[in-house]
């Protein structure tokens, strides 16, 4: 009885490791596909902020062989926010971006993403207050539609800022940035 209970219990462990899954020996990998933004950097103003986006890029993570998109198109870069006001101080609030198409309507996101935010002093620990000529810089990582990607879909990248002007004037901008998006090499985000 002692050696049928042994057996039975070698067998089992035997059947439940054969049956079990075995790892993959061929490991899926990833690449990043990378699409240039034309021009990758661009200067503009609206009232009393001049904003300046450097090399931008959008990347999207794709599988290798399958061509299977694993992480959703982002853009990134670098935004520069200049306080252009000769006497007043302004305390940045927030901000949003949308993509627009030739016709000037915004590009919806896919899947339900949410539209970008923007946040500023968050990651300096500022309180976001620009006396004047003085700058802020923000790095930006934000998502992006996939129907922008399409050859001459995107018009213009639309950053709307909202800021007080000190002493206590709500006002709120829009710097649009003409831009456009092929594939090809992108400059680094530093």
């Amino acid at each position: 009885m002692r050696w049928t209970q042994a057996g039975w219990i070698v067998v089992s462990a035997a059947l439940a490791a054969g049956c079990s899954p075995q790892p993959s020996a061929i490991a899926a990998t990833s690449g990043d596909k990378v699409y240039r933004v034309t021009p990758d950097s661009l200067r503009v103003q609206a009232g009393s902020v001049a904003g300046e986006i450097l090399r931008m890029r959008v990347t999207e993570r794709i599988e290798e062989g399958s061509g299977r998109i694993l992480s959703p198109a982002r853009l990134s870069g670098r935004l520069f926010l200049e306080n252009v006001s000769a006497d007043a101080a302004i305390h940045l609030i927030g901000g949003s971006i949308s993509y627009l198409d030739a016709q000037g309507q915004p590009i919806p996101l896919e899947n339900g993403r949410a539209e970008p935010k923007l946040r500023f002093g968050a990651a300096d620990d500022t309180s976001g207050r620009l006396e004047p000529g003085k700058s802020a810089t923000e790095l930006l990582y934000a998502e992006f539609p996939a129907a922008a990607l399409q050859a001459k879909r995107l018009r213009a990248i639309q950053i709307r800022l909202d800021y007080s002007q000190l002493p206590a004037l709500q006002v709120e901008e829009r710097l649009n940035f003409a831009v456009s998006v092929g594939q090809g090499p992108a400059p680094e985000v530093k």
